[in-house]
């Protein structure tokens, strides 16, 4: 356990941009000015993408050095303390957030505070960001400042360390607290340390008060906390884009070329992520979400492709960076060949986020929904692909089936668009959305096997698929649970590696065999047990999943059960929805009430 692989990183954020900070308070990741741009530091991936450290300097060889690191309670607040032979500091990271103006204040202004504790330890601060592809970075020396060009737009580092320190990489000792402020594009041009004090309480204030006005389960409320706050900043607050995760091209396992850049806005990703918020009581992403919607112009669209970047484009084309890759695995991509691909569950997900805009009561006015004109464009895709097979949820780049997962969403999003019908009063629409539902249920009907008594992946197939849990959790087969009792053992015996990890699915892929767990699969295996009645072992899977979080309950794409290591993307959107989703389900069925942290 102690050596095993995982991510020490904390993430901070703010809605404009995220940035990995590691436990030695370098900063491993971080992409301007937005989440999918070039990184101006990417060391997680490039040993040339830059750095930007505070390290101690202690003398002698061998000196001991220790780091601690962790978040300001509720918060997305990083704390790093360390601890060196001649003395200790802490460093405070934060992306500034707070109301000003009736808006979210947002800069893109990486902030550092050093604090001395104790003694006068030695130092040194190393600020060098990575250049484009085939360009370079000069530096300009101001009189508090360091301005670096090379960037799109002007990147400064506006201090109270002496420059020449900085510049040179010289170690000096730290005899007072200090303060660092990265911009891009407008600089600070207030007083520094105040205003570095004055942003870092007020983004303080902000994090607590977003995380009492969060309705939590009482099961792993801890957990469900980090992984909201985790939600939170993958929102590209400027569009209303949900990201599938901050980072690109860390491998799902060694060795697998399995590398995908996830920083773009998967339709399937958004609908889980808003059901989470659904959850929390947090529905001013749900609105955002529904603009972006609007806004890349789905109704319009003949096919709705299923992601888009999160600006709205719909190109993302993908490209090989010519650079070693996180441990040396690559290749290391930028951009993601899936916006090309045929995956027609985007159209259920579209009408079953939409779905709260319409008929829940919290909304009201402007938030709240009225015009069908989307509905019915987006019924008509149904109509159209429901007999298309498709790329499926994996993405898969060579095959095409009939999935079973797909149907699904057919049949939850008619079922959508069934009660947005009613509740706008259109009776053509509640019938034509309910004869789409009934030809989707035939069509999931298909995909069951007699002899093994139970549903394949697809249609005309064999294989077990761990989305086939989702007709369990859904309520797809609220109304024969013996069936949803067999599926779910079917994906034990065919799927399972430890209690809580399954694999995808039990097939070959372009790339072979699956040989890790993906987390947000062992989510839904938890959901469903909750859903038939299995809560311990709902618990107990809980739990074990849990181990393969890092030490601040941040969670991967996916988790090796063999001693709890992460792979993939990180963080990643889906598991922390997973952890969210089955909280909440495990304390409906342990009949435990939901309630509002500290009111």
């Amino acid at each position: 356990m102690t050596n095993r692989h995982t991510y020490p990183h904390g993430v901070i954020g703010n809605c404009a941009f995220m940035a990995h900070i590691d436990r030695t308070t370098a900063v491993a990741w971080m992409c301007w000015p937005r989440f999918d741009s070039h990184y101006v530091f990417g060391g997680l991936i490039d040993e040339a993408g830059g750095r930007f450290e505070i390290e101690p300097c202690a003398a002698g060889e061998g000196a001991e050095v220790e780091f601690r690191q962790a978040y300001r309670d509720n918060t997305n607040v990083l704390v790093t303390e360390v601890t060196a032979p001649d003395g200790r500091y802490r460093v405070i990271d934060f992306a500034p957030r707070f109301l000003q103006y009736e808006r979210a204040f947002k800069p893109l202004m990486l902030m550092r505070r050093i604090e001395l504790v104790e003694g006068a330890p030695t130092i040194r601060v190393v600020c060098r960001p990575a250049p484009r592809p085939g360009g370079a970075v000069t530096v300009q020396q101001g009189s508090n400042h360091l301005h670096f060009e090379g960037f799109e737009a002007p990147m400064r580092l506006t201090t109270d360390v002496p420059l020449t320190y900085i510049r040179e990489e010289r170690p000096f000792k730290l005899l007072g607290d200090k303060h660092l402020v990265l911009s891009w594009g407008p600089p600070l041009e207030a007083p520094l340390e105040s205003t570095v004090r004055a942003f870092l309480e007020k983004t303080v204030r902000y994090w607590q008060g977003w995380v009492r006005d969060c309705a939590v389960p009482e099961f792993r409320q801890e957990d469900v906390i980090r992984s909201a706050l985790a939600l939170k900043i993958h929102q590209y607050e400027d569009t209303g884009a949900l990201i599938a995760a901050g980072t690109t091209s860390l491998p799902e396992s060694p060795g697998s070329g399995r590398t995908w850049d996830y920083r773009y806005c998967w339709l399937r990703d958004a609908y889980y992520v808003l059901s989470a918020f659904d959850h929390l009581g947090h529905f001013e992403e749900m609105r955002a979400f529904a603009d972006y919607i609007h806004n890349i112009g789905v109704d319009a669209c003949d096919r709705v492709q299923p992601l888009f970047g999160i600006g709205g484009e719909t190109e993302i084309v993908e490209e090989i960076l010519d650079v070693r890759g996180y441990r040396g695995e690559g290749p290391v991509r930028i951009g993601n060949q899936a916006y090309t691909h045929v995956q027609n569950d985007v159209y259920g997900q579209i009408l079953c986020s939409l779905l709260p805009l319409y008929v829940d009561a919290r909304f009201v006015g402007a938030d709240r929904l009225s015009s069908t004109a989307l509905v019915e464009r987006v019924l008509d895709r149904i109509d159209e692909t429901m007999d298309t097979p498709d790329a499926g949820l994996w993405e898969l780049r060579s095959k095409a089936w009939k999935h079973t997962y797909t149907f699904l969403f057919h049949w939850a999003g008619a079922l959508a668009g069934a009660r947005i019908g009613r509740a706008v009063g259109d009776r053509a629409l509640v019938a034509r959305a309910q004869a789409l539902r009934d030809r989707a249920a035939a069509q999931i009907e298909r995909a069951y096997d007699d002899k093994r008594a139970t549903y394949t992946h697809a249609i005309d197939s064999s294989f077990c698929d761990a989305s086939l849990l989702q007709l369990v959790t859904m309520g797809y087969l609220r109304d024969r649970p013996e069936r949803a009792r067999r599926l779910i053992e079917t994906v034990e015996e065919r799927l399972m590696m430890s209690p809580g990890y399954l694999r995808r699915y039990d097939h070959a892929d372009d790339f072979g065999l699956p040989e890790v767990a993906f987390n947000v699969c062992g989510f839904w295996y938890i959901e469903a047990l909750a859903t038939v009645g299995r809560v311990d072992d709902a618990m107990k899977a809980f739990d074990n999943l849990m181990k393969c979080s890092n030490p601040h309950r941040l969670l991967s794409e996916d988790g090796d059960p063999r001693d709890f290591s992460q792979w993939g993307n990180f963080p990643q959107t889906y598991s922390h929805v997973g952890v969210i989703n089955s909280a909440f389900r495990i304390a409906r069925a342990r009949d435990l009430p939901r309630y509002v942290v500290d009111r």
